[in-house]
């Protein structure tokens, strides 16, 4: 089954082999958090990696923006990228236009965030049918804010709306096979530019408690992600949840819920009840949409971390509804 690795095995596994330790490492792996966070002589370094396997023309675009939101959602401007290019072999017999496109985007995903490539690797691999682009993103904060910073009364605040990324991906992936007009899915597939949320966690983060970037699994996936880093309970109004009309057109043509497919493009964060108000304010003098969507809660005894939404209690790892269409295409 493809996508993230679960959760307890990350804690079996992953999270307690990590070398020598170090002291100057205030965030390392942990559930939910997806930056690491060190201290250095400029402040604090936030530094997060993605991969990300897409067509030539997407994947140097959306690897940028996936790689920086980790970043940015820790309360850090992206500064620095290294990046790994794996091309299929058939790349190289296309007189280098795959490296060429792969390239050039990756140069103005990252021009556009004022962040600089400083290294990285390239070469051809037999496994590989098409691109895979590996990103570590790394910035400066003077304020680390980590997925598990929410805090019982804060309110959960979303910037955007749902399914930013995967409205684009259903237009451009599946949009020929569904019921869908022309123009919704034109529209659609251009969500594709609104992808990074560093312009929203710069106003949100003078303000907020914890963020979060929601990616595979959705908004439903991140919000659990949150609840779970934080140790609390996430009450959520599903009806507050902002859904774009070409969102709602193209996930009920695929039968996908909006709420659990991928989610970069938004972003997450809880705030405080005494700057609520200014942060709105904030956003809106920034031209940044954003919706109060449910309040943090603190558990009950012997209560697992949870997202309640609306009513219902989810504890287990959220599946991103869009696998399933992928692997049907390829039976």
């Amino acid at each position: 089954m493809p996508g993230k690795v679960h959760p307890d095995d990350l804690v079996a596994h992953v999270f307690g082999r990590t070398g020598d330790a170090d002291d100057a490492v205030l965030q390392g792996p942990a559930t939910g958090e997806d930056a690491a966070a060190i201290d250095w002589p400029g402040g604090h370094l936030v530094v997060s990696s993605d991969p990300i396997s897409l067509a030539a023309s997407e994947v140097g675009t959306l690897g940028v923006h996936v790689a920086c939101n980790d970043v940015a959602a820790s309360g850090a401007d992206p500064r620095w990228l290294t990046t790994v290019i794996l091309l299929p072999p058939s790349a190289a017999d296309d007189g280098d236009d795959t490296l060429e496109i792969v390239t050039r985007d990756l140069d103005a995903a990252a021009r556009s965030l004022g962040a600089t490539i400083v290294g990285g690797h390239s070469e051809y691999v037999d496994a590989l049918e098409r691109p895979l682009v590996s990103l570590t993103a790394m910035g400066a904060a003077e304020r680390v804010l980590e997925t598990g910073g929410a805090r019982p009364g804060d309110h959960v605040l979303l910037t955007k709306a749902a399914a930013i990324e995967g409205t684009a991906i259903l237009a451009a992936d599946f949009g020929e096979q569904l019921d869908v007009d022309e123009a919704t899915r034109s529209s659609a597939e251009a969500f594709l530019a609104e992808v990074s949320v560093v312009s929203d966690a710069r106003v949100l983060r003078e303000y907020a408690t914890a963020m979060h970037d929601p990616t595979e699994g959705g908004v439903t996936a991140g919000l659990l992600e949150l609840a779970q880093a934080s140790g609390v309970r996430l009450e959520v109004d599903r009806d507050a949840i902002p859904v774009r009309p070409e969102t709602a057109t193209l996930c009920g043509a695929a039968g996908v819920d909006p709420l659990r497919i991928f989610g970069s493009g938004t972003l997450l964060a809880t705030v405080p009840d005494d700057d609520l108000e200014a942060c709105l304010d904030a956003l809106s003098a920034a031209d940044l949409e954003a919706a109060v969507v449910g309040r943090v809660r603190a558990l009950d005894d012997a209560e697992r971390p949870s997202l309640v939404l609306d009513g219902e209690s989810i504890t287990d790892p959220v599946m991103d509804d869009l696998y399933p269409l992928w692997e049907g295409n390829d039976s």
